[in-house]
């Protein structure tokens, strides 16, 4: 099985390449992403617990779901295809903003993406994806926004940083 590529990007998010995520990650090059945060009628968000097994942040409590676009893929169909592979169910979704970040691992990895963020609604349950996922909850966005300040070791750290934006989103945007 080959590498997952990502699509290396300047600061306007204008493509300039591909390269293999790991080395990407290895070396702190800017690359697309996508946040997916999906949500009830209770306005609350979706949480997903990462899988024990994942090379960084494992078991840690994160959006519904991130991931990379792949080449020619649109964000909107990216972020379609990896709730489903990750949480097991499709709903649509719209795009909010996008930004970007850094945020350097213990592991000597860093992320640094240009991030499109999603949301969608959905009042179901996910069907977990193991490789992917250890657990999920809903919780909602008040309560996330406050654990996340006592407890912030308990989140991914793109969730702390996304979450902050997504927060300031919805407080000036009707979604």
């Amino acid at each position: 099985m080959t590498e997952e590529q990502v699509i290396l990007v300047n600061e306007q998010d204008v493509p300039i390449g591909l390269m293999p995520k790991m080395e990407a990650h290895e070396k702190a090059l800017l690359h697309r992403a996508f946040s997916v945060f999906v949500v009830n009628s209770k306005n609350e968000i979706m949480l997903q617990q990462r899988a024990a097994h994942k090379y960084h942040s494992p078991l840690l409590w994160t959006n519904t779901t991130c991931s990379h676009q792949r080449d020619g893929e649109s964000n909107i169909e990216a972020g379609t295809r990896r709730l489903q592979e990750e949480m097991g169910f499709s709903t649509p979704l719209k795009e909010l903003f996008s930004f970007i970040y850094k945020a350097p691992f213990d592991n000597g990895l860093t992320e640094h993406e240009f991030d499109h963020v999603m949301i969608g609604l959905y009042e179901g349950e996910p069907s977990l994806n193991p490789e992917e996922a250890e657990s999920w909850k809903w919780m909602a966005v008040e309560e996330v926004r406050d654990d996340m300040r006592l407890h912030p070791e308990l989140y991914t750290v793109w969730f702390r940083i996304i979450f902050d934006e997504f927060y300031h989103f919805l407080e000036e945007h009707k979604v």
